[in-house]
């Protein structure tokens, strides 16, 4: 058994009761601080949305990047001819679209060319998410084919 000294069952001085108090208020409002922080359900769905939208930069990045180096090993295997004849067909891919650009914007009626506008602009400002998007329905109908073979 172990004895404690005498002066611990003296009582306390009044400065000593301060700083027992001054202490106890000071861990109690960090107590508050970290329960307020768990229940705050906004900020704490803001940092994992955050989180998120990071690893999905990163993501498509990686994407990005892999999808540019096969391109390069494919336009390299290509003879000659194949890739005379898809420089071809892409020039007239792009005349056909300008064709049908003037078109649209001749006959559609303005106000479906406003909201035509407004959702491409939407798109371009929400790229990365929308190829996120596209990649994850890519998997899950791959994932599924798969299961189906």
């Amino acid at each position: 058994m172990t004895h404690t000294p005498a002066d611990q069952h003296s009582t306390p001085t009044p400065a000593q009761l301060r700083e027992q108090i001054e202490h106890t208020r000071h861990e109690l409002g960090d107590t508050v601080q970290a329960l307020a922080d768990k229940t705050d359900v906004k900020a704490r769905a803001q940092h994992k949305a955050g989180q998120l939208k990071e690893q999905a930069v990163a993501k498509a990045g990686e994407l990005k990047e892999q999808a540019a180096q096969a391109t390069t090993q494919v336009q390299d295997k290509l003879p000659d001819p194949v890739k005379e004849k898809t420089a071809q067909a892409a020039g007239q891919a792009r005349a056909a679209a300008a064709q049908a650009g003037r078109m649209w914007e001749e006959k559609a009626p303005v106000s479906l060319q406003q909201k035509t506008a407004q959702s491409a602009q939407l798109a371009r400002e929400h790229r990365t998410l929308l190829l996120v998007a596209a990649a994850g329905v890519t998997v899950l109908w791959l994932a599924a084919r798969r299961r189906k073979n």
